[in-house]
């Protein structure tokens, strides 16, 4: 197990606070909320449960809350909608390809997938 930085594992409840605050805020206006969560776990140096523990149940309240906040503003519309059933497929298959990845992969190779995907969402989110 990977050894836990000093200053993430001593920071406490208000520095867990800020980062769910921060994720929220970057999730509502991008889309991307489990960003903060993800990088915070693994700078706690937490196992690859310990992280998913977090960031799962983090990302479906914010955007859940996002999904209920866009809807009582009538900000999704029949073409959201449309949009929304087109990749909700993709969106399926993803969740059960990493499911099924998640089974199969050491507390090393979760490092890495992580890893790659912020890397990937970092370079979506700057495009």
């Amino acid at each position: 197990m990977r050894p836990k930085l000093a200053s993430a594992a001593a920071a406490g409840r208000w520095a867990d606070g800020g980062i769910g605050v921060a994720s929220g805020l970057i999730g509502g206006s991008t889309g991307f909320s489990g960003i903060l969560p993800t990088i915070w776990s693994g700078l706690r140096g937490w196992s690859r449960d310990e992280q998913r523990a977090v960031f799962q149940p983090v990302a479906v309240a914010i955007h859940g809350l996002v999904l209920v906040w866009a809807g009582g503003v009538g900000a999704i519309d029949r073409a959201t909608s449309q949009l929304f059933l087109i990749g909700l497929p993709a969106a399926i298959l993803g969740t059960w390809l990493g499911l099924k990845l998640y089974g199969r992969l050491d507390e090393a190779g979760f490092r890495k997938v992580v890893l790659g995907l912020l890397l990937v969402s970092g370079i979506a989110l700057v495009l």
